[in-house]
């Protein structure tokens, strides 16, 4: 019977591993069925090899994987049918100083899920399926240069992440991890705290500059904790991701120099947060959120000097070239605190009210220019930071709010901001800005992410 399997999953083997990329010559593809055939195969691999694994369920086994590859010829460890092959319990694998590992198609499930140690170093972690775990992560990341992509995350109940990345010893982070197409689902941890579904970082390392990419990956149903996405740590880029339908906002808690651009967040509770220093927040799409869409940190400190939880205020920020509509306050200066918001740029934004007023707070030294306000009162916004004019935004095929033909924000941005080249829709802009988000033309290809663009299946 056991023949019988083999030959029926290396008949299909050709055609996965045109699915998984292109197989080096000499390389072999190793078909395994059962966890001692995996140890033992995986203890002799070599650069290249592709290690196909059988269905079945491997309940509290841990698989040591100590061969690696190289960055032209990874070992890759794939289900034979993705999702065919479920670890429960402490099962898994044991990367501990495998570089250039792939690690793909498998369900993690109803356990403690997967580490990248901090000694495993350019691993890859794809196509895989994180369900239902009940331990701190389900994924915790230590290692340099991983890439985390097209996996599920989903149906978690207990206190815990999704997706965490930490780094070395006490303050260091792992530096150029990149998160990309990957869905975050139903998380419903319902405690106050410790239920975000990315944490990069953590407080003890916000100095640390990380140089991660987190981008087009979508969120639904983030309702674990209120952060989705929460930054604790320096340089990062977080773009072009979609959150819809979620509790959890878009929120740099701690660290300096992160970007955040082209993002779409849809009828939340709130849009993005941030604390720090220079950060830049442009071109996003936060639509329809019953609390602030933009929120401005203020701090119990101005600039953290111990790697402390208190929060650090948001000095010397750009917000620039974002369309914001909600029922709230657009804007929140968050200035109940010992150190008000500093330093910071609101400018050429669409603000499209729905409530009372646009803004709440103050701050010291706030800047502003060419913002476009419509359908609330100004609040806190002092005169001269904002022309009130309609802007014309009209819903597009995916309801997603841009400017029509004859839209007054067309042309009209007043500050030329170099930080800004590109629109939502990854357009070039001309030195003749548009106010908002979207430079506009008559074809719209942003949308929101949908689960055919992320997850273990999408292309």
């Amino acid at each position: 019977m056991r023949h019988t399997r083999k030959l029926a999953i290396a008949v299909g083997l050709a055609g996965l591993l045109a699915v998984g990329g292109t197989q080096l010559a000499g390389a072999k593809a190793l078909v395994v069925s059962s966890p001692s055939e995996l140890s033992a195969v995986l203890a002799r691999a070599e650069p290249g090899d592709r290690v196909v694994v059988g269905p079945g369920t491997y309940d509290n086994v841990l698989i040591r994987v100590s061969r690696s590859g190289t960055s032209q010829a990874p070992i890759t460890i794939m289900a034979a049918s993705v999702g065919g092959v479920r670890f429960t319990g402490s099962g898994g694998f044991d990367l501990t100083g495998a570089s250039h590992v792939v690690v793909q198609g498998f369900v993690f499930a109803d356990g403690g899920g997967l580490t990248v140690p901090g000694d495993a170093k350019a691993n890859r972690v794809t196509r895989n399926t994180f369900d239902g775990n009940k331990g701190g992560a389900d994924l915790t990341v230590q290692a340099d240069d991983t890439e985390v992509d097209h996996n599920t995350f989903s149906n978690r109940t207990a206190q815990g992440v999704y997706l965490q990345v930490v780094g070395p010893g006490a303050h260091d982070m792992a530096k150029r991890v990149h998160v990309h197409h990957n869905y975050f689902y139903n998380h419903q941890y319902h405690g106050a705290n410790g239920g975000e579904s990315i944490r990069f970082g953590l407080s003890g390392r916000q100095h640390a500059e990380a140089d991660g990419l987190i981008e087009d990956n979508l969120f639904d149903k983030a309702d674990g904790d209120s952060e989705a996405i929460s930054v604790k740590s320096s340089n990062n880029v977080v773009q072009y991701n979609t959150i819809v339908n979620s509790r959890g906002t878009l929120s740099l808690r701690h660290g300096w120099n992160t970007r955040v651009e082209g993002n779409i967040l849809i009828g939340g509770s709130t849009g993005i947060r941030f604390f720090g220093n220079n950060h830049v927040i442009v071109d996003n799409l936060v639509e329809d959120t019953s609390g602030p869409a933009m929120e401005f940190g203020g701090g119990e400190v101005r600039d953290d000097t111990t790697n402390g939880t208190d929060h650090e205020s948001s000095d010397h920020c750009l917000v620039a070239f974002n369309t914001l509509s909600g029922s709230d306050s657009l804007i929140w200066y968050e200035s109940s605190k010992k150190y008000a918001p500093l330093d910071d740029t609101l400018a050429d934004n669409i603000l499209l009210g729905h409530g009372p007023a646009a803004a709440k707070g103050t701050g010291t030294s706030l800047h502003f220019t060419g913002n476009i306000l419509f359908g609330s009162g100004a609040g806190s916004l002092p005169s001269g930071a904002y022309r009130t004019v309609d802007p014309k935004l009209v819903r597009d095929a995916h309801n997603l709010l841009r400017p029509s033909a004859n839209s007054p924000a067309i042309g009209a941005a007043t500050g030329s901001y170099p930080q800004v080249t590109l629109d939502i829709d990854k357009q070039t802009r001309p030195s003749a800005k548009d106010v908002g988000a979207d430079q506009y033309n008559a074809s719209a290809p942003a949308r929101p992410l949908t689960t055919a663009d992320v997850g273990p299946k999408a292309p």
